[in-house]
């Protein structure tokens, strides 16, 4: 059951790792091979597009939420919390030229 998991989660990251073209090819390429109707042809490589979209999206999720979960433990301060910074030092030092 665990080798059947992780063959899945491989394939499904291996896909999202693939370009758009390389799924492509890979589709028509079984097209050809096997014994498929052209109509079948296409909805194979509508689906294989599909899941390739669907890979993609749910990988670039997880590697942001990976990102996010790793800027957050080292405590890093965030573009907002700069600015809010920079905006505050703009303000001491202006009221410290103007006395």
């Amino acid at each position: 059951m665990f080798d059947y998991l992780q063959k899945a989660l491989l394939t499904g990251v291996g896909l999202a790792l693939r370009s758009k073209t390389e799924i492509e090819d890979l589709a028509k390429e079984f097209a050809k091979t096997s014994s498929m109707s052209q109509d079948e042809a296409r909805d194979f490589l509508k689906d294989c597009q599909g899941k390739y979209e669907d890979a993609k999206a749910e990988f670039d999720k997880k590697l942001e939420a990976g990102i996010e979960k790793i800027l957050k433990k080292l405590d890093l301060p965030s573009r907002s919390d700069i600015k809010a910074l920079n905006d505050r030092m703009d303000a001491l030092t202006k009221k410290l030229t103007d006395e």
